[in-house]
C-alpha cells in the first residue's frame, strides 16, 4: 500500500491552508467532482445567551488537519477496516453570510447544498447554529423521501415565538412539516430546552420518536437502531451539545448528562448499516468556550468516522 507521505511534502497538520482534512478546495460550485463536499455555514444569528458559533466551521477545519496525515485511508484495528480509502472529499468553502439577513444567508446555504446534491456528492455542512439545518433540509425537496436522525440535547421543535420561525429553536419543526420528511428520530434529548411541553406533544403527533440519553442507555444501542425505519435515506443532524460537556465544552448551551464518544459512534455506525445516509450537518461548535480545542477535535473526528463508515458500508452493498 502506498502512503502519500512517502514522497513529496510531509505536509504536517500545522502547515498550509485549513480545508477539511486538508482536502482540495473547490471554489466553483458548478464544478464539484467528488464523493463528499464540505460546506461551511458560519451563521449564528440565533444567539440568545452566550456568543455564537460563527467560527465553528473554521475551528472544525483546523482540528480536522490532525487527521490529514498521508496514510491511504484511516485504519481501525478494532474493525480491521481501512476507512476513507479512495473516498474523494473536496471543501467548497463557506456559504456567504449577510449579517442580520437570515433569509438571504439561509438561501445561500441552501444553494450550496443544492450544488452538492446536483453533483451527486454527499453534503456535509459545518455550522453555525442549528438553524442552518433549515436550508439544508430545504435543499432536499427534490431528493426525498428522507428520515431525519437528530443527535442533540434539545428538541428544537418550537413552531413560532415572537415571530421567529427560522431560528435555532425551530429546525426540527420546519423539517417535520416537509412532505418529503417521513419522520424524525430525536436522540439524546434532555434538560432545559426552548421547546415546551406542547412542542413535545406536537413532535410525537408529527412522527417523532424522542429518546433521552438515559432512555437510550437503558434500551441499548441495537434496540434504539431497531426503532429507526430500516432501508431508508437518512439525513443526520448532529448538535455538538448532544455530547456531554465534559468532552464537548465548546458550545453555547452545554447540557450535562450527554453522550460519550463511543455511544454516538456506535449509533452512527449502525445507522450506516441500516440505511443510506444522504446528508449531514454538525452544528453549534463555539470555539470561544473550547479552550483546549477538544470540542473541535471531537467534531472533526465524528465527521471523518461517519464519512468513512458511510462509504465502507455502501461499498459492501455494491
Amino acid at each position: 500500500m502506498t502512503h502519500g507521505y512517502e514522497k513529496g511534502r510531509l505536509n504536517l497538520p500545522f502547515v498550509g491552508i485549513s480545508t477539511f482534512g486538508k482536502s482540495p478546495y473547490q471554489q466553483d460550485w458548478d464544478a464539484i467532482d467528488a464523493d463528499v463536499a464540505i460546506l461551511g455555514a458560519p451563521f449564528d444569528f440565533g444567539t440568545q445567551w452566550r456568543a455564537g458559533a460563527r467560527f465553528g466551521p473554521r475551528a472544525i477545519r483546523e482540528a480536522s488537519t490532525l487527521f490529514s496525515f498521508g496514510h491511504a485511508g484511516a485504519y481501525d484495528h478494532e474493525d480491521d477496516v481501512t476507512y476513507l480509502e479512495g473516498v474523494r472529499i473536496v471543501d467548497i468553502g463557506d456559504a456567504d453570510i449577510v449579517h442580520t439577513d437570515t433569509a438571504t444567508s439561509h438561501a445561500n446555504i441552501e444553494a450550496g447544498v443544492r450544488s452538492i446534491l446536483k453533483a451527486g456528492a454527499l453534503p456535509v455542512v459545518l455550522g453555525g447554529d442549528h438553524s442552518v439545518n433549515i436550508p439544508c433540509i430545504n435543499a432536499f425537496a427534490d431528493h426525498g423521501p428522507i428520515h431525519v436522525v437528530q443527535i442533540d440535547a434539545h428538541l428544537d421543535f418550537v413552531d413560532e415565538r415572537h415571530g421567529v420561525r427560522y431560528g435555532h429553536g425551530n429546525p426540527m419543526r420546519r423539517a417535520a412539516e416537509k412532505d418529503y420528511v417521513t419522520g424524525l428520530s430525536q436522540l439524546g434529548i434532555r434538560n432545559v430546552s426552548s421547546t415546551a411541553k406542547e412542542g413535545y406533544e406536537a413532535a410525537r403527533a408529527m412522527g417523532s420518536d424522542i429518546l433521552s440519553v438515559r432512555q437510550i442507555r437503558k434500551l441499548g444501542i441495537e434496540a434504539v437502531l431497531e426503532r429507526v425505519p430500516a432501508g431508508k435515506d437518512y439525513y443526520v443532524t448532529i448538535d455538538i451539545d448532544g455530547f456531554d460537556p465534559s468532552i464537548a465544552p465548546g458550545t453555547g448551551t452545554p447540557s450535562h448528562g450527554g453522550f460519550v464518544y463511543y455511544e454516538v459512534l456506535e449509533l452512527l455506525d449502525g445507522l450506516t448499516k441500516r440505511g443510506r445516509v444522504v446528508g449531514i450537518d454538525l452544528v453549534e461548535v463555539a470555539p470561544d468556550y473550547d479552550h483546549t480545542g477538544t470540542t473541535a477535535i471531537l467534531a472533526a473526528q465524528v465527521l471523518l468516522n461517519l464519512i468513512g463508515r458511510i462509504f465502507h458500508n455502501r461499498g459492501k452493498e455494491g
